[in-house]
């Protein structure tokens, strides 16, 4: 396995949420309603980096995932609430993807009701060889039926990948625009050069018209009961290439000694990408990844900034490791 340095979180524990006790009488009476009578309340996720409600529960109807939060606290958490209530509805059905049920809005508090995943679990860290090829085959199916926007999903506006900004952190840590200091200290300086160049390819390299889940973690994989996998979360998807999505998801392969490289690409959506584009995108997501990481703490998310650094050095030692770097 390669040397990380970065410690790995615990993906179970990284979400500060409220319990279903915690939430208002009026919030859980709407959602008791929904679920046909009297709920019984498992345990709340531990994974992801927001404050909202997020559990399943289990009523006369059947088991849901519920997420549940007030505007008013957080209204980026709500607003990426609405949006994943859009996009999930529009995700074309062969995709494996828990389903929206019901979305509810009730004084200021956003509601979501998700089918749950039978026996859903977070993939095993280190990563599995079988339950990593359950994902890589649910992403297989996931690319194939989102190679072009479905007709739905043109109508709830997706834009292409860096839209709106640009992954420039090591071209602005090269020029000295953004302090060196933002580094972990075993970052190699004098690659930072060769890692500016190599990020600057990095729009033409992922550009591509395939709806992409953007954000294609392993903690927002589920497996379940009979050892397929599910993709979750379907907050921010972007338009470029389909093999995007694998990048970050194989560095975190990379991390558990899989053999990164191969499985990228013998992967159907990575077919005719050349070396230096997969380069340029561990460039551009490890700068970022990196910088992001050196931020102050978030007060929202006290395991965000571990999360980014983590990210940063495994696509960053994933791409050392291809361009035959030792540091």
């Amino acid at each position: 396995m390669p040397d990380i340095i970065t410690s790995r979180l615990q993906y179970n524990a990284t979400a500060v949420r409220p319990d279903w006790k915690d939430l208002p009488q009026d919030v859980r009476q709407l959602i008791t309603r929904r679920l046909g009578g009297s709920v019984h309340a498992g345990r709340s996720a531990g994974s992801g980096f927001t404050s909202g409600f997020a559990a399943v529960l289990r009523g006369a109807f059947g088991p849901l995932f519920v997420k549940a939060v007030k505007s008013l606290d957080n209204s980026m958490v709500a607003d990426s609430y609405r949006r994943e209530a859009l996009i999930n509805q529009a995700l074309p059905a062969e995709i494996p993807a828990p389903r929206l049920q019901w979305i509810e809005e009730h004084d200021g508090w956003v509601v979501l009701g998700i089918d749950a995943v039978p026996g859903g679990r977070m993939p095993t860290t280190p990563w599995k060889s079988d339950e990593l090829r359950a994902t890589l085959d649910a992403y297989r199916i996931t690319a194939e039926a989102l190679s072009t926007p479905p007709t739905a999903l043109q109508h709830v506006g997706l834009k292409p990948v860096g839209d709106g900004g640009d992954f420039a952190d090591w071209r602005n840590l090269a020029r000295g625009a953004t302090s060196t200091n933002a580094l972990p200290s075993w970052v190699p300086l004098d690659l930072l050069d060769v890692l500016a160049s190599l990020e600057s390819g990095w729009r033409e390299a992922v550009a591509g018209n395939a709806v992409l889940h953007h954000d294609l973690r392993q903690d927002n994989v589920l497996i379940d009961a009979y050892g397929a996998a599910w993709i979750c979360d379907w907050n921010w998807p972007r338009l470029g290439a389909s093999w995007f999505d694998l990048v970050l998801l194989l560095a975190t392969a990379y991390a558990d000694g899989h053999d990164a490289t191969a499985l990228f690409t013998q992967h159907p959506t990575a077919r005719g990408v050349a070396d230096e584009q997969l380069d340029a995108a561990l460039a551009a997501l490890s700068g970022f990844f990196l910088t992001s990481g050196g931020q102050p703490a978030a007060d929202w998310s006290p395991h965000l900034r571990q999360h980014q650094t983590w990210c940063g050095e495994v696509t960053l030692r994933w791409l050392a490791n291809r361009r035959g770097w030792a540091f």
